[in-house]
């Protein structure tokens, strides 16, 4: 929007001609002020003012004298830094859950089911805040709560987006497990491309040239890695059976994911048509829960429980490192939905898959200092090629904005 300055705020005395001297520069410089402050403070009498001109006629010589010049009204500068913080939690979140769950997995860590749980489990450290800002939602008039869906509807959202979220978290634990951090976060970079899929058929998504050549560099960047020797494979996971169970579990986990955040867009959209922060929140709550439910039952089912404190004995950092890291993993987690959801809300859900992209190269990365994995040929190509991926959608959301 612009504020648009016209010849109906300046005098005719203001110009220049035979019978009236011109202004000096100080006095425009000055009436130029003035004019600019009361149109951005005093909207309701710049519309009068507009309406009173409007009556006037106006001359064909002031006219043909005074252009039009116009001024950018300030960007909400709120909603960008609420984006800004969602993407800083979303890259991370996930970047220190996996490198985490790695860390688990190394040091004698075993338990799929348990990894898994820790995806979800940390949801309770959000429920002060959910009450905090539900107390202080400005929506909670009657109108707004009747416009509300039944608690049946949006339970049975949040358990079906749980279930999701359930069998995800399960995939990626079994995926994490059996590749090396490196190879698991590229082969995860294909939630992009599933992602451009789902949001076109469930989000109206566009797909242009741009978003098309993403989509298939990321799948030849995953490809790639079906080739990768196998001799970086963690401890006791080394054969090509175990790669190709890693491999398999992390694409359908993708997406699985991809498909989650493209359900997730869709309930604001058309079930819950709420835009607070509160409402982000409850979703992440009530899903969490629900996933959290459908995770624990197997793992008490499979009788991997009775196995956790045997393995907390002989976790190679010891037992309080053992808790500790298993904590920091479930807050990792947590805060990465903070960002995911809170990214869904504002822009979209495959905006939200490109910035969890963005920490492509970062995991990789760090994998290389603390777990001592090797960046050979084929591991670079395929993240150059992701990140070249990556680098088209963002030049097609620059020209989007552009436009």
């Amino acid at each position: 929007m612009h504020s648009r300055i016209t010849t109906s705020n300046i005098t005719p005395t203001a110009f220049c001609s035979f019978d009236h001297p011109c202004f000096t520069i100080p006095q425009v410089a000055s009436a130029f002020y003035i004019v600019t402050m009361e149109e951005i403070q005093e909207p309701h009498f710049r519309s009068i003012a507009v309406e009173e001109a409007q009556e006037q006629p106006m001359s064909s010589n002031t006219a043909n004298t005074i252009p039009e010049y116009t001024i950018p009204q300030p960007k909400n500068k709120t909603r960008w830094a609420w984006m800004f913080m969602c993407m800083l939690f979303v890259l991370l979140g996930q970047s220190s859950a996996t490198l985490l769950g790695r860390l688990y997995y190394n040091e004698g860590g075993n338990a799929v089911l348990l990894a898994a749980l820790l995806e979800t489990i940390g949801f309770p450290i959000l429920i002060p805040f959910a009450l905090y800002f539900s107390a202080q939602d400005p929506s909670r008039d009657d109108a707004a709560v009747n416009d509300q869906p039944s608690n049946l509807i949006r339970s049975a959202v949040y358990i079906f987006l749980g279930l999701f979220q359930a069998a995800t978290g399960v995939l990626y634990s079994v995926g994490l497990q059996n590749l090396p951090v490196s190879t698991f976060s590229l082969i995860s970079t294909t939630q992009l491309g599933f992602n451009a899929l789902f949001s076109f058929f469930f989000n109206a998504q566009k797909l242009t040239p741009l978003i098309l050549n993403s989509v298939v560099l990321l799948t030849i960047s995953s490809t790639l890695l079906i080739f990768h020797s196998d001799s970086e494979q963690p401890a006791g996971k080394s054969n090509r059976g175990h790669f190709a169970v890693g491999f398999s579990c992390s694409l359908v986990a993708s997406a699985l994911y991809s498909l989650m955040l493209s359900m997730t867009q869709l309930a604001f959209q058309k079930v819950l048509k709420r835009e607070t922060f509160s409402t982000v929140l409850n979703m992440i709550i009530y899903q969490s829960l629900a996933a959290t439910c459908v995770v624990i039952v197997p793992l008490f089912i499979s009788g991997e429980w009775s196995v956790l404190r045997n393995e907390m004995e002989n976790f190679e950092l010891g037992k309080v490192s053992y808790v500790i890291v298993l904590a920091m993993i479930a807050v990792a987690w947590q805060v990465c939905s903070i960002g995911a959801i809170g990214l869904i809300f504002e822009v979209s859900s495959l905006f939200t898959n490109v910035i969890s992209t963005v920490g492509l190269p970062i995991v990789p990365i760090l994998a290389a200092i603390f777990f001592h994995e090797k960046m050979d040929g084929i591991k670079v190509i395929s993240v150059v090629l992701a990140v070249w991926g990556f680098a088209s959608y963002v030049y097609q959301h620059y020209l989007n904005d552009s436009s």
